[in-house]
């Protein structure tokens, strides 16, 4: 067997532990009895603010799925992108590679109870989400889940933050339709993504070395299809071409942010035309004023970013983006979600 082969075959075989443990999952009545069957003994769980980082099964279960699962009734998991691969990141640096899986979409339900103090609406609600899982052996031993609180609070009427700068929508998955990965793919169009993003990276991050804030569009073509489409989360907002990508959030976003600081990625992973990666946190930064409405401060704050990619030709075409909003602005003293719960508190 070739390296190529065993590769292949241990991404497939990673691939089947994931898929059947979101099929056991999704429908389990005890899915912390579902989790627990294919959880490693060391499990760890990674969520965004206000669940953060839960060391067990029990743990991630009480605090995230039990109250998601109690209060949105008729449950289902829409996922749009579904694919593995070597971890590239930087952080956490183990011995041997690892193998992670990202699946990316959308959690669905009618929301009918109160959910983080956000007051249910008896509507159809779409959860955008996207989960990394760490494979060790035949156990699943890292989970990191990224969600958009934020979009579930202007679909309930409670939208907490400015105007954004590109368009609120409920994101739809690849323009192509082709992002479940659940075949074996050739390896040499992974390295192909994987080495197109790299290269995005380093184009960032010398824009983050020498403060150029308002780069020409023509450092962005080295790497975008000039029709990219930019899914930012809500609070951002989505946008489309270079042009209007960087009047709508590139610009805005380095302009108002100072002393970027790129610290790297838990896992980078590419397979066929797809990538993706989060980190923990991937950037520090701090507030010149203006970005999401906050004032200029010195707070240091971190962004816990996931960024999922598809590939056509030499070119990116879609991005979309998960950014933690809430524990960023949490780290610069603005509690969100207490806010919000203040306006039931007021009398009449």
């Amino acid at each position: 067997m070739t390296n190529t082969d065993k590769r292949d075959g241990d991404l497939q075989s990673c691939k089947r532990i994931v898929r059947q443990y979101i099929e056991t999952f999704d429908h389990a009545v005890d899915y912390a009895a579902a989790l627990a069957d294919v959880a490693s003994v060391d499990y760890r769980w990674r969520g965004v603010h206000p669940f953060y980082e839960q060391p067990n099964v029990d743990s991630a279960i009480a605090a995230f799925w039990a109250p998601l699962r109690s209060s949105f009734r008729a449950y289902q998991r829409r996922e749009d992108i579904f694919f593995a691969g070597i971890s590239e990141g930087e952080l956490e640096q183990r011995d041997e590679p690892t193998v992670w899986t990202c699946s990316m979409g959308h959690f669905t339900g009618l929301m009918d109870d109160h959910w983080l103090g956000i007051p249910p609406t008896g509507k159809f609600t779409f959860i955008p989400y996207a989960e990394f899982h760490r494979i060790d052996g035949d156990r699943i031993a890292e989970t990191a889940l990224f969600i958009d609180v934020v979009s579930v609070m202007a679909q309930a009427g409670r939208y907490p933050l400015p105007p954004p700068t590109g368009a609120h929508i409920i994101q739809p998955g690849p323009r192509t339709h082709d992002g479940l990965l659940f075949e074996a793919q050739d390896p040499a169009e992974g390295a192909r993504t994987l080495a197109l993003t790299e290269r995005m990276v380093s184009d960032l991050s010398i824009l983050n070395e020498t403060g150029d804030d308002e780069c020409s569009p023509d450092v962005l073509r080295k790497t975008w299809d000039e029709q990219m489409i930019w899914y930012g989360p809500t609070g951002i907002g989505a946008t489309t071409t270079i042009t209007r990508y960087q009047k709508q959030h590139q610009y805005p976003f380095r302009r108002n942010l100072a002393d970027k600081v790129f610290n790297g990625h838990v896992a980078r992973i590419a397979e066929g035309n797809y990538a993706g990666w989060f980190g923990w946190p991937n950037l520090h930064n701090s507030s010149r004023g203006g970005f999401l409405g906050m004032t200029a401060n010195a707070a240091r704050a971190e962004m816990r970013v996931v960024d999922i990619y598809r590939r056509e030709g030499d070119k990116l075409v879609e991005n979309w983006v998960f950014i933690d909003l809430l524990h960023y602005l949490y780290g610069q003293g603005l509690d969100v979600l207490a806010r919000s719960r203040e306006i039931d508190r007021i009398p009449d």
